[in-house]
């Protein structure tokens, strides 16, 4: 641990602080906060009761007013610490608000009305985390469906895009063949252009083989990726020319040499692959959302819009759902990231 703590706060100017380090700190701190500060403040404002989510300003944790029973009053009243005309601190009860006056009372001893401002009162506070955003939706959310679709989905979509990518990228790299160059060109070319502008086509596609309502037209128009074909292919660049020559004079087939020679060697660049369409299916709200109208075919992400109606949204819920639809992802991440450096990497070697 001492050699770790040493290795952390190493300074270039040793026993003073040089400016480098000073860029160096500022760099990593700033980058974990853009990196994991909306994360925590997504999973602190998951654990808040709606009127906590409606504070301004905003807290990351999960804090709520404390109320007090007070004689005389049907409900509970929200407690205030105020400072009194006299410089002295008391917690009062407010009773009602008219415009920047708070009309407050003692909750020990209700008899006179106190007007305050509102800018000489703070409330008291305590933490409360609202468990009950992660329990209630499973009584009138189908998450467990929900999650069986986007499984199916992202599984199937990942599985066929690894194969369709690698067959692509193969034939890519170690075929010679007139027009490879233009045919690279042209699929990293699809890239400039966004799903927006081939929505309408895709749609008449779909409906025309009569996958709409149905989960197979939500994987099939995704499994071919530009960007998949791109990083399979230069990493199947660094493996020899020489070892799938020597295949063929073994007489193994071309599916052999693709099957049990690149693909096995091509494991990190798959990862990094997989890791993305993982991501992508996961987390994919728009094309589903068009292909599919039967609720029961919902995936997770389309399945959280039933909570935006139309004149109110339930942000306490769809917090609470989204960390839960997080946690696949992080896992998938948390058991592949080893291969991310090794797969991006490799693609830029020749």
């Amino acid at each position: 641990m001492s050699r770790v703590a040493a290795f952390v706060f190493r300074r270039k100017g040793r026993d003073r602080w040089h400016w480098t380090d000073i860029v160096t700190w500022l760099w990593l701190v700033g980058g974990l906060f853009l990196m994991f500060g909306p994360a925590v403040w997504l999973v602190g404002s998951s654990f808040k009761s709606p009127a906590a989510l409606a504070e301004f300003p905003p807290t990351i944790l999960p804090y709520v007013t404390q109320k007090a029973t007070v004689e005389g009053y049907d409900k509970p009243l929200d407690l205030y610490e105020v400072t009194l005309p006299d410089g002295n601190n008391a917690v009062l009860a407010e009773v009602r608000r008219i415009g920047v006056v708070a009309q407050m009372v003692d909750p020990k001893a209700p008899g006179e009305i106190v007007k305050v401002n509102i800018a000489q009162r703070s409330p008291v506070r305590t933490m409360s985390f609202a468990a009950t955003n992660y329990t209630e939706p499973f009584t009138h959310f189908d998450f467990v469906r929900y999650l069986w679709n986007s499984v199916f989905v992202t599984v199937t979509a990942t599985l066929i895009t690894l194969v369709v990518n690698s067959m692509a990228a193969f034939a890519l790299s170690k075929y010679e063949f007139r027009g490879r160059t233009f045919a690279i060109l042209l699929i990293l070319a699809t890239l400039m252009v966004p799903l927006s502008v081939i929505m309408v086509p895709l749609y008449s596609i779909v409906s025309a083989l009569g996958l709409f309502n149905n989960l197979w037209g939500v994987i099939l128009p995704t499994v071919a990726t530009p960007t998949g074909v791109f990083i399979l292919r230069q990493y199947m660049l660094t493996i020899p020319d020489e070892l799938i020559d020597a295949a063929r004079m073994d007489k193994a087939s071309e599916w052999q040499i693709y099957w049990r020679i690149v693909l096995p060697l091509t494991a990190p660049a798959l990862a990094v692959l997989a890791i993305f369409s993982v991501v992508w299916r996961w987390n994919d709200f728009l094309w589903p959302l068009i292909v599919l109208s039967r609720k029961e075919l919902y995936t997770l992400q389309v399945g959280l819009s039933i909570y935006s109606g139309e004149l109110n949204v339930q942000w306490h819920f769809i917090l609470a759902m989204t960390v839960v639809t997080m946690i696949p992802v992080v896992l998938v991440f948390i058991f592949l990231q080893r291969f991310i450096t090794t797969g991006i990497a490799g693609t830029g070697l020749k």
